[in-house]
C-alpha cells in the first residue's frame, strides 16, 4: 500500500459539484492506498463534523492537513470573487507548506480544481506527479448567450482570453505538463489546448456519483421532467424552458395535466427564467425550487421520467446522478454532458441556431412522451451506464491502476 499526497483545494462532504468530488476522490484513493489530503482551512469544520457523524473504517487510511496562505494574500477574497487568483497563489505556496510538514509519501497528486489552464507546482516535491482530472468549460456559442444581458458574453470571452493566455504563454503551465508523470484529461478537448502528447495519460470523465438505489418501474404516472443546477447562462435553462413550452403546446388540455417540469436551483437569472415561463404561458406546469436538501433532490430523481440538461459546460455532476436513478438524459451534443450518454440512455441534440436547438429539444421530449416502451428501455440502459462508467468505485479503480503504474 502506497501513500498518496493529494492536494484538493475544495472538499466538502455535504456538497455536490467540485467540493463533493474532492471528498469522494479522497475516499476512493483511501480504498486502496493511504492518503494525505491537503485542503483549505475553511473545509475543516465540514470534514470533521461529517467524519464524526458518519464513522467509516476508510478514515484510518486518511490524514487531513489544512493550509491557507497568509491573511494579506486573501483578505480581499469573498466567496467566489477572486477564487481563481487565490487558487493560483494557494497552488504555489502549498509546496512550501508540505515541505515544512515533513510528511512521507510516495506519489503526489493534484486533484482539484479541475483546470487545465492553471499550473501545478507539485512536481517540485520530487516525487512521481499525477495531475487531474483536468479540463475546461468550452467557449459558449454566441447564439446561446444572446437572450441574456451582454455582460455574460463579455465575461465568457474575457475568461476564454485568460485561458488562452495561460495555454499559449505560461511557462509554469508548460513545465507542469512536462514534469507530470501522469495526466488525467476529463475529455478530448484537453488535447486541443494542452500539449499532452507523449505523456502517460488517460481521457475519462471526472464526474461520478454514489449508488442511491433505484426502482426499475417509475413511482408515478406523471410524465415529469427535471433539471438541476445554478441558474446561470452556462446551464442552458432558457433552452429547457422554451423547449418544454414548445412541447406543452402540442398537447391537449387533458394531456397537459399529466406533465410537469421541476427546476431545482438558484442563481442570478432566476427572475429572467421565471419571466420566460410567464411569456410562454406555462407557469402552471413548471415548479421552481430554489433550495432543498441534497437528499431531497435525490428523492426527486426517483420520480423523474426524463432529465433535461442542455448545459454548455465541460462536465456536469448531475448527469451521472440522473443516470444512477435510471433517468434518461436529454442534453446537447458536446464534450461535456453530451459525451456522458449514449443513444441507448439519452438524446444529445446537435448544436446550431437557437431556434433549431429549442425545436430539437422539444422534439426529443415529445419522442420520449409518445414512446413509453422506448422510455422504459432507456431507463434500464441509463442505470447500466451509471454502473459501468459513473459509479464512484469506477474512479477508485482508475486511481488504483494509475498509482500502481507510478
Amino acid at each position: 500500500m502506497k501513500t498518496i499526497l493529494a492536494t484538493a483545494y475544495a472538499i466538502n462532504p455535504y456538497k455536490g459539484s467540485e467540493d463533493g468530488m474532492g471528498w469522494n476522490f479522497v475516499m476512493q484513493i483511501a480504498r486502496f492506498n493511504n492518503v494525505i489530503a491537503v485542503t483549505r482551512e475553511n473545509n475543516r469544520p465540514h470534514i470533521e463534523k461529517y467524519m464524526q457523524e458518519n464513522p467509516f473504517d476508510l478514515y484510518n487510511n486518511i490524514e487531513f492537513l489544512y493550509f491557507d496562505t497568509p491573511y494579506w494574500t486573501r483578505f480581499w477574497k469573498r466567496g467566489g470573487r477572486g477564487a481563481m487568483l487565490y487558487y493560483l497563489m494557494w497552488q504555489r505556496m502549498v509546496v512550501s507548506f508540505i515541505r515544512k510538514k515533513g510528511v512521507a509519501f510516495d506519489i503526489v497528486h493534484n486533484l482539484n480544481f479541475h483546470n487545465d489552464w492553471t499550473p501545478s507546482y507539485l512536481w517540485k516535491l520530487g516525487k512521481p506527479f499525477a495531475w487531474g482530472p483536468i479540463g475546461h468549460h468550452p467557449l459558449i456559442p454566441a447564439a446561446y448567450l444572446s437572450p441574456y444581458p451582454k455582460k455574460y458574453i463579455f465575461k465568457d470571452r474575457f475568461t476564454w482570453i485568460v485561458k488562452k493566455m495561460f495555454w499559449n504563454f505560461s511557462g509554469a503551465l508548460r513545465t507542469a505538463v512536462r514534469k507530470a508523470d501522469f495526466i488525467w484529461a476529463m475529455n478530448p478537448s484537453v488535447q486541443d489546448v494542452v500539449s499532452i502528447e507523449g505523456i502517460n495519460q488517460c481521457i475519462s470523465p471526472s464526474v461520478a456519483t454514489q449508488d442511491f438505489g433505484w426502482n426499475e418501474k417509475l413511482q408515478t404516472d406523471t410524465f415529469s421532467l427535471m433539471s438541476v443546477g445554478r441558474l446561470v447562462p452556462l446551464k442552458g435553462f432558457d433552452l429547457t424552458i422554451r423547449a418544454f413550452a414548445s412541447f406543452i403546446h402540442t398537447l391537449t388540455e387533458p394531456e397537459r395535466c399529466n406533465v410537469d417540469l421541476k427546476i431545482v436551483g438558484s442563481g442570478p437569472e432566476e427572475e429572467f427564467l421565471r419571466n420566460i415561463t410567464e411569456e410562454e404561458g406555462i407557469s402552471e406546469y413548471i415548479t421552481f425550487i430554489s433550495w432543498i436538501d441534497r437528499s431531497d433532490v435525490m428523492e426527486m430523481f426517483r420520480n423523474a421520467s426524463v432529465f433535461i440538461f442542455p448545459s454548455h459546460e465541460g462536465a456536469g455532476m448531475v448527469v451521472p446522478e440522473a443516470l444512477s436513478f435510471g433517468v434518461p438524459v436529454i442534453t446537447l451534443d458536446n464534450e461535456g454532458p453530451g459525451g456522458f450518454i449514449t443513444p441507448n440512455c439519452g438524446i444529445a441534440v446537435k448544436r446550431g441556431c437557437y431556434e433549431e436547438t429549442v425545436k430539437q429539444l422539444a422534439n426529443s421530449i415529445g419522442f420520449l412522451y409518445q414512446n413509453p416502451e422506448k422510455l422504459k428501455a432507456m431507463r434500464k440502459a441509463a442505470r447500466k451506464r451509471f454502473v459501468d462508467y459513473f459509479h464512484w468505485d469506477r474512479r477508485g479503480e482508475q486511481l488504483k491502476a494509475i498509482y500502481k503504474d507510478l
